[in-house]
């Protein structure tokens, strides 16, 4: 039997098993069908290495792996872990992927705080999904203690879990809670990528976002600017004496969440785009 009619029950070797997943997935039209396929592989095996036994046991695993994938479930979703500022973020139904363009309030904080990262700094996050806002930024920051606050304990949980993998949870805490409310103290920098889509706009949602992240994640609202209202309304008491907010937005709300700021009490100072060129991060200050 040759490799190109070998089944995945007659797969003896991870590399037939991987060409095999890479045909299906290039049939289906899927980009980069081979590196997902190779992917899958290490994630089945749980080894970079392509492993000296191929078993039925990972023939199956494979097999269902790649039958999600046919299903339209994302790549990131079945492995069950995304990278971020190259750093690991575990996954769960409860939290976002992380992705790139939030890559952009990474940046900015950072030349925001300059020298500043070496001082003991405070950071909120809030709606802080898997973590990867806060842990990042305590990653870069040697010597920074956060908060990261979100509605659903299973997303606390996963930052938790996600804070631990990348050696920052001695200076993180997470709590479920409604933005601010309860929370004590201020901070040096608050940040959020918060639920910003406009609630009709959620059923017109490519279907890897609407059927696989969560509702609550996306939802912003009547207009898409709900959770900006808040921050305005509640940011300037936890906000310490030349600190700075970091917002994420989404497409077409720039000079919206800057008015919305304003009547906060805030002042814009500078806008960030993302890699697509598209506004992406507002950095507020008080007045």
């Amino acid at each position: 039997m040759t490799a190109s009619s070998t089944s995945p029950d007659a797969a003896s070797s991870s590399s037939e098993a991987r060409r095999h997943a890479a045909r299906r997935l290039l049939q289906a039209g899927i980009d980069n069908a081979a590196l997902e396929a190779r992917w899958l592989v290490e994630h089945v095996t749980g080894a970079s290495e392509t492993p000296g036994c191929w078993t039925p046991g990972m023939t199956a695993a494979l097999e269902e792996a790649v039958d999600r994938r046919l299903a339209g479930e994302p790549f990131w979703r079945i492995l069950g872990e995304r990278e971020f500022w190259g750093l690991p973020f575990r996954l769960s139904p409860a939290t976002l992927e992380p992705r790139p363009d939030s890559e952009t309030l990474i940046a900015t904080a950072l030349e925001l705080l300059g020298a500043r990262r070496q001082d003991p700094l405070r950071i909120l996050d809030l709606g802080t999904g898997t973590g990867c806002l806060l842990v990042t930024l305590l990653s870069e920051c040697p010597a920074a203690t956060g908060i990261g606050i979100d509605l659903l304990g299973e997303a606390c949980e996963t930052a938790r879990t996600n804070a631990a993998l990348n050696g920052v949870a001695g200076r993180a805490l997470f709590r479920q809670g409604s933005w601010t409310d309860g929370l004590d103290g201020r901070f040096d920098l608050i940040v959020s990528n918060p639920p910003y889509i406009p609630s009709a706009d959620i059923a017109t949602l490519d279907a890897v976002v609407r059927d696989h992240d969560p509702l609550l994640a996306l939802d912003g609202g009547r207009d898409g600017l709900d959770p900006y209202r808040i921050f305005a309304g509640t940011l300037r008491g936890r906000l310490a004496d030349g600190g700075h907010v970091l917002l994420e937005i989404g497409a077409g709300q720039e000079e919206d969440v800057k008015a919305i700021m304003r009547e906060g009490g805030f002042i814009w100072l500078e806008s960030r785009c993302d890699l697509g060129g598209h506004p992406r991060a507002l950095i507020f200050a008080l007045h």
